[in-house]
This record gives structure tokens, C-alpha cells and sequence, in this order.
């Protein structure tokens, strides 16, 4: 062949870290702290839902475009009862195969070729993909640490618009850095928007894992409802990863823009268990509290070994994800460190790097997950010993 076979877009693309990572701790029997999902299954309640929605018959054949209605309305009612934001179900909220889905049709449907799309730096890998496979150009911006926690720079970002700008990417809570931008950050954001006329698409899928400070949606904000994409999803926060159920919320506008997108990608996807995660989204509230205590607990128990460990331990205010400094331990390539991870002790993280443009910002920073069992992270814990 006279040219490469993979679209020149996604060249700069190969195999995910996740996969790498995951097949290294196949081979050595490490304990697997670097892809982020649960080993323990969610609610008996809500997988029983699903089992009779397929038994009930509900879901089995396409369900409808948009998502089936009572998942929308379930949607609408969380907004609306936790932050105060009114969406119609039948016109503003749309039901996609994941958040990873989600983000790929907004950017699909939103982006053209030459708009320039500001994400923060380090990012969810799949945002760079997206925005190449819009034809969009990638313009980074990085969250720096500053005492504990990793901070945006709001100079920056102003610097980073031009009138070429498109959007920005937004993720708060934020993986990988576990950041939860604060009211002010989020109130500069919004005001950045509103002047410049920005939109905005953001990534909000651990919105009840916050554990000091709290989740607020950008769309709250002045001028921000109809010009903000939200994204979420229920993997993360009833642990059934594997269901890859997400929605939209936006105006009819944006949102008739993302399903034009995404009726080309899955169509539709996870019939009966939307069915299961609109019973999910109306749990009690002593589930959500349940699920960020147990989850807080784990962020300080690998956190605190990962400090006795000789690592430099960025605690996370929200998120699965606790990010390390390697340096302190004589160490300053993350990727190299991770490979030689399993062999060195038995445990498997994942490199900040791979999600930086600026890959020397993100070299010496390495993220460990803790959405495991206990006694998981207490094995994981007395292996890293060994360093």
C-alpha cells in the first residue's frame, strides 16, 4: 500500500495504556491498581432490575433513539433535585452507550476541521482521539500542583482562546489529578465563556465521589445552561462499568446536534439496563453517602501507603484516582517506572504522561486506583513496601 491503513488523525494513536497496563498484570500476577473500574459488582437491587427488564421483555429490541423515557425523565429529576437544573426529558436529555460515547459525539457533532478545542491537561485519553477525529486541533492547558491538590491556571486559559476557539473540554471531578475545580475556578471558566461566546462540554461522571469540597455543574452558572454539554454516566457511580450507560443534557439546540453525531455510532445501546439505572438514579441518598465514605476510606488507605511507600501522594478531593510523585523515590520517567512496576513489587499503575501533550510536565506523576476491594489495597499496600 502507498499510504498507512489507520486515518493520519489517529496515527499518533496506538493501543490504549489501559490495555498495556492490564495485560501486564495478566502475565505477572500483580495486584491491577491502573484501570479505573470496581471489582466488586453495584446494588443487588439494580442488577436485579435489569434482570427483569430482560425477563420482562423491555429493552431487548432497540429502545427508542433518545433513550427510553423513563431513564430521561430519571436524568431530568437528578439534575433538577440535586442542582436545580431544569431540563425537559422528552427535548434536553439524551441517553448514549457510555460517557466515552458521549464526549465522542459532542466533539463529532460540535467541532469542525480548524476549530481549536481547550481541554486541561492531563486528560481522559479518549478526549485527544475525539478531537483528531473531529478534525479539531488539541489545545492543552495544564493543571500545575500547588501544595496538595493540582490548580488551573485562569491566566492561562484566558491566553489559550483565540478566535479559533471552538470549546472547552471540561472534567471536574477530574481525572487523572482527582481536582474538584471550586466555585470560583468554575464562576472564571463561565464568565471566560460567556464573553468569548465558548461552548462548553463537560465531563461530570464522578460527580458523587467528591470528598472534600463539592460537585458543581458549570451549567448552574450565569449564561452557562445554553451553551454547556453535560455529560455523565452510571458506571462510575453505581458500579456496573460494564453497562456503559451515559447521557447528555443541554438545550434542544446542542442536544439535537450531539444525537445527529451519535445516531451514527451505536444508534442505540443497553436496553434493559437503562431500564435498571433509572431505578438506580432514584436510590436513597444513604446509597450516594454510603458509596463516597467507603470510597474515602480507600483514597486513605492506599494514600497513606502510598506516603510510607517513599511516594509524594497528591490525596485526591474526588474521583477513583490517587496521583504520586515519583521522584522522591530516586525516579523521573513514570512510564518506565510503571513497567518496571510489576516486576519491582507486584502492582500495576498508570503513567501520567500518556495523557499529556506536554509529555515532561507529566513524567515524573504516576496514578493509582483505589475503586478496589479492602483487602485488595491492603495486598497492594504491603507490596509497594518492597520499594
Amino acid at each position: 500500500m502507498t499510504r498507512p491503513p489507520l486515518n493520519r488523525r489517529l496515527a499518533e494513536f496506538g493501543t490504549t495504556i489501559f490495555a498495556e497496563m492490564s495485560a501486564l498484570a495478566l502475565s505477572t500476577g500483580s495486584v491491577n491498581l491502573g484501570q479505573g473500574f470496581p471489582d466488586t459488582d453495584g446494588p443487588e437491587a439494580v442488577a436485579e432490575a435489569a434482570v427483569r427488564a430482560i425477563r420482562d421483555g423491555r429493552g431487548n429490541q432497540y429502545p427508542p433513539g433518545p433513550g427510553v423515557p423513563e431513564l430521561r425523565t430519571a436524568v431530568a429529576d437528578h439534575q433538577r433535585e440535586r442542582y436545580g437544573l431544569v431540563y425537559d426529558p422528552d427535548t434536553e436529555v439524551l441517553v448514549t452507550a457510555g460517557a466515552t460515547e458521549a464526549i465522542a459525539a459532542a466533539l463529532l457533532a460540535l467541532v469542525e476541521p480548524g476549530d481549536e478545542v481547550i481541554a486541561l491537561e492531563p486528560y481522559y485519553d479518549s478526549y485527544a482521539a475525539c478531537v483528531a477525529m473531529a478534525g479539531g486541533t488539541r489545545v492543552p492547558v495544564t493543571l500545575r500542583p500547588d501544595g496538595d491538590r493540582f490548580v488551573l491556571d485562569l491566566d492561562e486559559l484566558r491566553a489559550a482562546v483565540t478566535d479559533r476557539t471552538r470549546l472547552i473540554l471540561l472534567n471536574t471531578p477530574h481525572n487523572p489529578t482527582g481536582t474538584v475545580l471550586t466555585r470560583d475556578e468554575l464562576a472564571a471558566v463561565a464568565a471566560l465563556a460567556v464573553e468569548r461566546d465558548l461552548l462548553v462540554v463537560t465531563d461530570e461522571v464522578y460527580e458523587h465521589l467528591v470528598f472534600d469540597g463539592e460537585h458543581i455543574p458549570i451549567a448552574t452558572f450565569p449564561g452557562m445552561r445554553e451553551r454547556t454539554v453535560t455529560i455523565s454516566s452510571a458506571g462510575k457511580t453505581f458500579s456496573f462499568t460494564g453497562w456503559k450507560i451515559g447521557w447528555v443534557t443541554a438545550t434542544p439546540e446542542l442536544t439535537t446536534a450531539v444525537r445527529s453525531a451519535k445516531q451514527y455510532l451505536t444508534f442505540v445501546s443497553g436496553g434493559p439496563f437503562q431500564y435498571a439505572v433509572a431505578e438506580a438514579l432514584r436510590l436513597p441518598d444513604s446509597y450516594f453517602t454510603a458509596l463516597r465514605d467507603d470510597l474515602r476510606a480507600k483514597r486513605d488507605l492506599l494514600s497513606d501507603g502510598l506516603a510510607q511507600a517513599g511516594f509524594r501522594v497528591f490525596r485526591p478531593q474526588g474521583t477513583y484516582f490517587v496521583t504520586t510523585d515519583i521522584r522522591p523515590l530516586g525516579e523521573r520517567d513514570g512510564i518506565g517506572f510503571c513497567r518496571a512496576l510489576p516486576g519491582r513489587c507486584g502492582v500495576v499503575a498508570i503513567p501520567h504522561a500518556v495523557f499529556y501533550d506536554h509529555r515532561e510536565q507529566g513524567a515524573p506523576f504516576v496514578r493509582f486506583a483505589f475503586c478496589k476491594r479492602t483487602e485488595v489495597l491492603q495486598d497492594a499496600v504491603k507490596r509497594l513496601g518492597a520499594l
